[in-house]
């Protein structure tokens, strides 16, 4: 199975300024291309060859898990952005109370983790099997589908994703995205439509 490149939900400068166009041309542009490049050229002849792209970050390990798991990743991110954000629905709110006190108190230890995150990797809103929402961290290409978790939001601190809007300054990053977060698709992770 060949892997390709998802749609953007927005044009490539929809997120500025939060988000400029050339950021959107290296990151989704570039980086998430050569990843997906590099997963299509790795699986060549294994068992991974014919598999969903979920399947993969599940089962494998090494440069076959990384370029899988980059590519489901940065996917997933880019296409929880929005550039008319929603609101987030009562329901959604009324989870996320229950789990972290408030949505306010949630971005506050969302955000804390992202600042604090050491190095490269990803943080991201779960939902256990009993529909419990955590904050889970996760370097470099780590996903929490591996924890039997699932996805609802996330945010890539790997340097790739901010360093041409906002240089060393990765709160700067944190705060601007909580602008781009799109909260019906959270809903929706969360929920189903």
């Amino acid at each position: 199975m060949l892997h390709e490149m998802p749609t953007l939900p927005y044009d490539m400068e929809a997120l500025a300024p939060a988000m400029s166009k050339e950021t959107l041309e290296y990151h989704y542009g570039k980086h998430l291309q050569t990843y997906i490049n590099n997963l299509n050229r790795l699986i060549v002849d294994t068992p991974f060859e014919g598999m969903s792209l979920e399947e993969i970050v599940r089962q494998a390990e090494g440069g076959i898990f990384n370029n899988a798991a980059q590519t489901w990743n940065h996917t997933f991110f880019f296409q929880g952005l929005a550039p008319d954000q929603p609101p987030v629905s009562e329901r959604l709110a009324e989870v996320l109370g229950r789990d972290f006190g408030s949505v306010e108190a949630f971005k506050e230890k969302f955000t804390q983790a992202a600042v604090g995150l050491f190095g490269s990797g990803w943080v991201w809103l779960v939902a256990d099997e009993k529909g419990f929402l955590s904050v889970d961290s996760e370097q470099n290409a780590g996903n929490p589908m591996r924890k039997g978790l699932k996805p609802l939001l996330t945010i890539d601190v790997w340097e790739h994703a901010y360093y041409i809007d906002y240089r060393n300054r990765r709160a700067g990053f944190v705060e601007a995205f909580w602008k781009l977060v799109d909260w019906g698709k959270v809903d929706e992770n969360l929920f189903g439509r």
